[in-house]
C-alpha cells in the first residue's frame, strides 16, 4: 500500500517506521530537514523536504498514486488543510489527519474527514486506521478504545446470523442497513446479500473482524 506522512514529529516518524516495516511503500514529507533525520540513515521509504500542503510537493511526493495520507504535523490548520487536499483534489482513499483541538476533531469527523486525537492515540493505532482499507471508518470514540466502522455484507455472510461477527467484548454488529431501512439486530437476525453492516471493534479486533469477513489485509 502507498502511503504518504506529512509530519516527521514523534508521532509521524514512528508512524512510517511502523509502515516500512509492515512492508508499505512510504513517503515522508516535513519542511524540516531535521525532523527527518529522525528517521535514520536506515529508512526503507522516502523523504521530500517541503511544506505538505504545497500542491507541488505532494505530487513530488506521489499523491496521485497514493492509497493512504497522514497528515500528522503539529499545527491543525496545516494538517486539516493537507488532508482536504489529499482527499478533496487527488482523491486518496484513505485520509487520517492528527488533531490536537478535540471540538474541532468532532467538527471534521461529521463533515467525514477521519481525524485522531494527538494525545489519547498511538502511533499503533494511526497504521490500523490507514491500513485496514476494507472497512469504512465512521466514528472514533474519543479516547481511541475503540471504533465504529461500516461494511458490505460479504457473500458468506448470507444466511448466517449476527451472531456469527459478534465476538463478546471485542466485535458487536450495532445495526445493519437493508433496503434503505437501518435497524438493530437481534441474535436471531440473518444476513442478506446487500446488507450494510455497522460494527462497533476494539482496535486490537480489527484483523480478527477482517478474518471473520473473510478479507485479505492489505
Amino acid at each position: 500500500m502507498k502511503i504518504i506522512i506529512m509530519g516527521c514529529g514523534r508521532v509521524g516518524s514512528h508512524v512510517s517506521q511502523l509502515l516500512v516495516q509492515q512492508g508499505h511503500e512510504v513517503t515522508v514529507i516535513d519542511h524540516d530537514a531535521t525532523a527527518l533525520a529522525r528517521l535514520g540513515a536506515d529508512f526503507k521509504g522516502r523523504v521530500v523536504h517541503g511544506l505538505g500542503f504545497d500542491r507541488n510537493v505532494l505530487i513530488e511526493a506521489g499523491v496521485e498514486s497514493a492509497e493512504g495520507f497522514v497528515s500528522a504535523s503539529s499545527s491543525d490548520n496545516a494538517n486539516i488543510v493537507a488532508a482536504r487536499i489529499a482527499r478533496n483534489i487527488f482523491r486518496v482513499p484513505r485520509v487520517v489527519a492528527r488533531l490536537y483541538d478535540p471540538v474541532r476533531a468532532e467538527v471534521y469527523q461529521r463533515l467525514g474527514l477521519t481525524t485522531i486525537s494527538s494525545t489519547a492515540w498511538g502511533a499503533e493505532r494511526i497504521v490500523e486506521v490507514i491500513t485496514h482499507t476494507d472497512l469504512d471508518t465512521l466514528a472514533i470514540f474519543p479516547d481511541g478504545g475503540a471504533t465504529l466502522v461500516r461494511v458490505e455484507a460479504p457473500a458468506r455472510l448470507n444466511g448466517h446470523r449476527v451472531t456469527q461477527l459478534n465476538v463478546p467484548g471485542e466485535v458487536l454488529v450495532t445495526a445493519i442497513t437493508r433496503n434503505d431501512h437501518t435497524f438493530i439486530p437481534v441474535s436471531g437476525t440473518e444476513f442478506q446479500d446487500g446488507d450494510m453492516i455497522y460494527l462497533a471493534v476494539l482496535p486490537s479486533a480489527m484483523q480478527r473482524l477482517e478474518e471473520l469477513l473473510g478479507m485479505e489485509r492489505s
